[in-house]
This record gives C-alpha cells, structure tokens and sequence, in this order.
C-alpha cells in the first residue's frame, strides 16, 4: 500500500523529530515528488524545504541547496513571502555548510528583508545573527556587529543576554 503525500510529509516530520535525519530525508522526498505529480506546487516546494533540512541536518549541504533551489519562487509566485523567506534561509544555511559564505550572507540578508516585510521580527532577527556571525566568521568584524545590534533591534522581546549585548555594541559605532 502506498501512502499519500500528506502521510509520506507526516511521517517525515515524525522521523526529523526523532533525529532520523536520513529516514525524515526519504520522506520528504517521497512526498514532494508526489505533490510534484498532483500538480501541488506549493505543498511539493514545502516539502523540498523540509527535505533540505533533513539533509542539511544529515550533514548533506549540497543536497540540501540542490533541494531547496526554486522553491522560493514558488512562494514568490504564490505571494507567500514568510515561506519564500524560510526558503532562502534554508538556502542561505546550505551554501553556509558548503562553505560558500559570501552566497550565504546575502541569501540571509535577502531572507531577513522578506521577513521584515511581513512583520515577522523574531524571525528577521535570527536570519540578520546567522549572517552576523558568518560575517564575523570571515573577518568583517564592524560588519558583524551592525548586523548583531540590528538583529537585535528587530527582536519583539530582546533576552537579557541581547540586552547587555546591545549596550556593549553601541560603543562600536
């Protein structure tokens, strides 16, 4: 008996849980060529993200990025901007295990400007400190400090620990 797509994606989002990174992949997989043949674009490229990160988390980079290409377009083209923006994130994050850092920080600052565009702050702050930190990772230090403050800037409710982080960064400027 063959499962449906939903079930292939449901049982893939039970395997990821469970940290069966490879298994949650073939799910994935499964589900987002079975979407891909009902003619469900949208739910095909949810799946394909969900497969990047099972492969990304599989420590698979190059599959990942091959999995997740396009289907921000997809979103684009749906008008689907938070989920266009998790795509050039998950993008973002598999050039960042290839170690194409360059690629990465601008698919990150492209993600987070999506983000912003749709009020979606705790969201925007997390992709602006991933490309902080691989920015402070290549040696653009004063770059990554911007990019952390205004990370932190865009946060709803900042920790304690961003709090103290925010007063030491205003030094840099």
């Amino acid at each position: 008996m063959s499962l449906e797509p939903h079930q292939l994606d449901t049982k893939g989002k039970q395997a990821f849980a469970n940290k069966k990174f490879d298994e949650a992949a073939e799910y994935f997989r499964q589900a987002a060529e079975g979407y891909t043949l009902g003619r469900a674009g949208l739910s095909a490229a949810e799946s394909k993200n969900n497969l990047s990160v099972s492969l990304l988390q599989a420590g698979k980079a190059q599959e990942a990025l091959e999995a997740a290409l396009d289907t921000d377009k997809v979103f684009a083209e749906a008008s689907d901007v938070k989920r266009q923006a998790m795509a050039i994130g998950n993008q973002a994050a598999a050039l960042e295990g290839l170690h194409r850092y360059d690629e990465a920080i601008e698919k990150y600052e492209l993600s987070a400007e999506l983000f912003g565009s749709v009020n979606e702050g705790d969201l925007r702050a997390m992709v602006m400190k991933s490309a902080a930190a691989l920015k402070l990772k290549t040696g653009k230090i004063t770059e990554s400090a911007f990019k952390m403050m205004g990370s932190i800037d865009v946060k709803d409710t900042p920790t304690f620990f961003e709090r103290i982080m925010k007063f030491f960064l205003r030094f840099i400027k």
